[in-house]
């Protein structure tokens, strides 16, 4: 089993090589993994219900927001079900993204499970093309009705899952539509880059009440530097969770996540570019999140 699990995610890693950023980014990529890997839908015990706000370089005009809602549940012994909303809006960009996962449960011993998920989504993605003088942009003749687009896609995922520690690897969206694509100053039509995720996380126990949780992920996307971010947070009493992300060359964030009463948790990440993209007027990003487990 171990042998088949190496062959399948060398595979999943041999089939990208080196990927630009295309979709949204989330500190709380932990407790959203649904977004990313199908397999991730009803790895957990009972109902999951999650909601996200991500609101990036705050004070620039017309930057990334994203706004996810995330459903998931077993039904019966093997097999999970899920169900994603995403929507992203950036700069001149819409897109509204649903996704239905599907899992299937392997258990290969007592305290160690693998799920092979499978996603099926719907897209639709507009660009208002008449606002990119505002950005000092050009644009050529094949834009001129580049909107309203309709694209089904699919995607594979694998998620391991141990007492105490969790990998990951997926790749949410195997097709590659059309969209826009900048280069030279210059809008054109391009295609959507394919995305692969590689994660793992392990929990340490610090004491009786305390827990270390240690999580990162990869983010290969087309013609882009790999991504890499590692995440620490600690635990205390299973009520309060307090912890910093690094973002290799790209970010730094401070998170923290509250349990109010029972499954319901809130949580709260702020974000801190390394580089200013936007000659330092942006004031960071923002992100909310709320989880609720039945």
């Amino acid at each position: 089993m171990k042998t088949i699990v190496i062959t399948i995610f060398s595979v999943l890693l041999a089939a990208l090589g080196l990927y630009a950023q295309q979709d949204p980014q989330y500190s709380f990529y932990r407790y959203n993994m649904n977004v990313v890997n199908p397999a991730y839908a009803g790895s957990n015990d009972g109902l999951e219900f999650a909601l996200g706000l991500r609101s990036q370089w705050a004070g620039v005009e017309g930057a990334p927001e994203s706004q996810s809602a995330i459903f998931g549940t077993s039904l019966g012994k093997n097999v999970g079900l899920g169900v994603s909303v995403l929507n992203d809006k950036t700069f001149i960009e819409t897109q509204t993204w649903l996704a239905i996962d599907v899992s299937y449960q392997v258990k290969v011993s007592e305290n160690n499970q693998l799920f092979f998920g499978l996603k099926g989504s719907a897209n639709t993605y507009d660009a208002n093309t008449q606002g990119l003088q505002t950005y000092g942009v050009g644009q050529d003749g094949s834009l001129m009705n580049f909107d309203n687009r309709f694209t089904p896609n699919v995607g594979v995922g694998l998620y391991w899952k141990n007492d105490k520690y969790f990998v990951s690897a997926s790749i949410p969206k195997l097709l590659t539509p059309e969209r826009l694509e900048e280069s030279n100053g210059e809008a054109r039509v391009g295609t959507d880059k394919v995305h692969m995720y590689l994660a793992g996380g392990y929990e340490f126990e610090l004491s009786e009440s305390t827990n270390l949780y240690l999580t990162n992920m990869l983010r290969f996307v087309t013609a882009s530097p790999v991504s890499y971010e590692l995440t620490g947070m600690v635990g205390f009493a299973e009520r309060f969770t307090i912890g910093a992300g690094y973002r290799f060359s790209e970010s730094i964030s401070g998170l923290f996540l509250l349990n109010i009463s029972g499954g319901l948790d809130v949580g709260y990440a702020y974000e801190n570019a390394l580089e200013k993209p936007v000659g330092g007027v942006e004031k960071g990003t923002h992100e909310l999140f709320m989880r609720l487990r039945i």
